[in-house]
């Protein structure tokens, strides 16, 4: 049978690319659409919309208005089903021709954040954000009932759709490259190295994009309380705030810039645990620490208390008062390796592949073109 997987703009890195890329090895025969490819040659051969042909591409917030229109002219195709791949408006998409009547389905990382739930991301929350949104709800619950099924990436997630789309969802976890977290395949490279070995010999890190909603403030505040020197992992423009409260608080953070896989892998495996304070609709991180037998000191509310066992692979924080976050990091300290690493081969992207298969086959009653090869590889 003949597919098309959709997404919604392609970028060089991304939760939501990941998935995009195991989807595509997947289903090797599938064409693939989005709104626009600025992957740098990651995801070739991926047929885009007229909105890349506009300096609207350059601008997400600008694009956002037009994308529910574009998604409904897509050009004639012939095609047995449709997979979305949707963070955004990527389900309301609807093909000319014989692919108009084709089973649509969607895997759904949210429902439009800043359209349903503006209060966990602050792009949404603006005055003119919230006169659209007003207007793109009732369309984007009238979208969400075409679908013949959709999969959720977490249960969180999933009552979401229950209570802005109205629909039922299966649960299909992300797939993560535990295998690659969990060896030692590759070297660092001599300055890699040298900033490894330049980290306080015990700490607890954080890892994330530096910007506000992301909280790596509270990881901050969990080293005060555990009296344990702080790494912060990533890049953004919070990073002066967040280094003004470290010394207001009198608190040792080492800040280490866009780590290479290699590298991050190496900052789990060296920390007395991962502290995640971001209500994330999934969580990649917290997996990928424990695919290192590393704990994860993490958020009660969103997809990271699908992952992380309380008291067995880390700890769930409710409150992130001192006190809690003092008993938390010590929680998660007593975890046992193996353990860890064990919880997180259960998010495996073979564990991922299996599920997504069947359910795709269970809604199409074929085996949908799914490549007999062992997912993982590049695409031509």
């Amino acid at each position: 049978m003949s597919g098309i997987l959709i997404h919604e703009w392609l970028s060089r890195h991304g939760g939501s690319e990941n998935v995009f890329e195991v989807l595509s090895d997947t289903f090797p025969d599938a064409e693939r659409f989005c709104l626009w490819n600025d992957s740098d040659g990651r995801f070739p051969g991926v047929e885009e919309t007229v909105l890349a042909r506009t300096p609207l591409r350059r601008s997400k917030a600008a694009a956002l208005p037009f994308m529910p229109a574009v998604w409904r002219h897509l050009p004639g195709r012939d095609a047995d089903w449709i997979l979305c791949s949707s963070h955004l408006f990527s389900h309301h998409a609807r093909f000319a021709g014989p692919a108009r009547d084709a089973p649509k389905l969607v895997y759904a990382h949210t429902p439009a954040r800043y359209v349903w739930t503006p209060e966990l991301d602050g792009r949404g929350s603006g005055p003119a954000a919230r006169a659209l949104s007003r207007v793109l709800k009732p369309l984007d619950r009238k979208r969400a009932q075409e679908p013949v099924a959709i999969a959720a990436n977490s249960a969180f997630v999933a009552q979401r759709i229950a209570d802005t789309w109205r629909r039922e969802a299966t649960v299909i976890h992300p797939p993560i490259d535990v295998s690659g977290f969990a060896t030692r395949l590759v070297e660092l490279n001599p300055t890699e190295q040298a900033a490894l070995d330049g980290l306080p010999p015990e700490f607890l890190l954080g890892v994330s994009r530096f910007v506000p909603y992301k909280r790596l403030d509270r990881v901050i505040e969990a080293g005060v309380a555990a009296g344990l020197p702080v790494v912060l992992a990533g890049s953004g423009p919070d990073e002066e705030r967040l280094r003004a409260i470290a010394d207001e608080r009198g608190e040792r953070v080492v800040f280490v810039h866009d780590p290479s896989s290699a590298l991050l892998a190496e900052l789990y495996r060296r920390s007395l645990a991962l502290v995640f304070p971001a209500i994330e609709d999934f969580g990649i991180m917290p997996v990928e620490a424990m695919a290192t037998g590393t704990p994860v000191v993490a958020s009660a509310v969103g997809g990271t208390a699908e992952t992380v066992v309380d008291g067995v692979t880390g700890a769930l924080v409710h409150d992130w008062t001192p006190s809690e976050l003092k008993v938390a990091v010590e929680r998660a300290a007593g975890a046992d390796a193996e353990v860890c690493v064990a919880r997180a081969y259960e998010f495996d992207t073979p564990v991922f592949v299996d599920r997504v298969t069947a359910w795709v086959a269970a809604q199409t009653g074929a085996d949908a073109g799914v490549s007999p090869a062992s997912p993982g590889g590049s695409r031509p």
